[in-house]
């Protein structure tokens, strides 16, 4: 069958079409990003303003016109941290519904760690043992560890790298004094998710998912994506804090000129560098492993997993 998955992020409205069927790996055929950024476009009160609900619609209705002229047996689309935090979401699901045709299922963050989980988990399989996993989105962190498919400890932790960027970070770049500020907000609320995921016993292997990883780690020196997803990528302490140290001192213009840099990201690189950075101190790791598979691939499985 053919399945669409529409992504509605903090950063972008992202369309994905897979060929897939039960117990085979999905093919992907289709994916188009149209950047939205509607975390950017929530005003004092919480509240998305309406060129953002405008934009949302407009995207969403031309994914559907998409999928349906690639013949998709299902569209499943779903909204994560942006649209989960406004305060008018009930509102601006139900202009989606009525006008673009397309009935958005939000997602909870710990929906979102359950469902990435499952993804990697398949990815590496019963021989990656205890997997730790984590996600780094725009408006949230999801981790999650287990042994089997569905895990132990799923949370979601409001350290995504656009929140950061506008919450904490001052100019382009910025002062050292908020980034010094930033690592230490990070390391205070990841402390007591980090014991709670460590309490379930040591992780045999800690695998990454997300762009923002996987930007991380291509500046650091792993292959391009044009090396394709089963080229073995990490991301190691030292590759990251060499990251880190150079990313803090450039425009994020600069930065988006760099291989491996979407324009669209780049001013918030430097925030998700310090998450993982962070991350790797509270768990005490010194490498994470990147995964291909995430979010997406984990919404694709769990449908297939129902046609049981």
């Amino acid at each position: 069958m053919r399945l669409g998955v529409l992504d509605v992020g903090s950063n972008t409205v992202h369309l994905l079409v897979v060929d897939a069927h039960l117990g085979a790996q999905p093919t992907p055929q289709l994916s188009h990003k149209s950047v939205l950024r509607l975390a950017e476009h929530l005003d004092k009160h919480g509240d998305l303003v309406k060129d953002g609900a405008d934009a949302l619609v407009g995207a969403t209705l031309g994914a559907r016109r998409q999928a349906a002229e690639l013949h998709c047996d299902e569209l499943l689309p779903f909204a994560t941290s942006a649209v989960r935090d406004a305060r008018n979401s009930p509102q601006v699901l139900a202009r989606v519904k009525k006008e673009a045709g397309v009935d958005l299922q939000v997602l909870t963050g710990e929906d979102e760690a359950v469902l990435t989980f499952l993804a990697v988990r398949r990815w590496f399989g019963w021989s990656a043992g205890r997997l730790l996993c984590l996600d780094i989105g725009g408006g949230s962190l999801e981790l999650a560890v287990g042994t089997d498919e569905v895990p132990e400890v799923a949370l979601s932790v409001p350290l995504g790298a656009g929140r950061l960027t506008r919450e904490w970070l001052d100019g382009d770049p910025p002062s050292k004094r908020s980034i010094d500020q930033l690592r230490g907000y990070v390391a205070e609320q990841l402390a007591e998710p980090a014991r709670k995921l460590l309490a379930v016993g040591p992780p045999d292997r800690v695998v990454a998912s997300s762009k923002t990883f996987r930007t991380l780690a291509r500046l650091a020196g792993a292959a391009p994506s044009s090396a394709g997803p089963r080229v073995p990528r990490s991301l190691q302490v030292n590759g990251l804090r060499q990251v880190l140290g150079f990313i803090s001192r450039i425009p994020s213009a600069d930065l988006a000129e760099l291989d491996g840099v979407s324009p669209a990201r780049a001013h918030q690189t430097l925030a998700g560098a310090v998450v993982a950075e962070q991350a790797m101190q509270a768990l005490g790791v010194t490498e994470f492993e990147l995964s291909p598979w995430a979010l997406r691939e984990g919404v694709i499985l769990r449908r297939l997993d129902q046609l049981r």
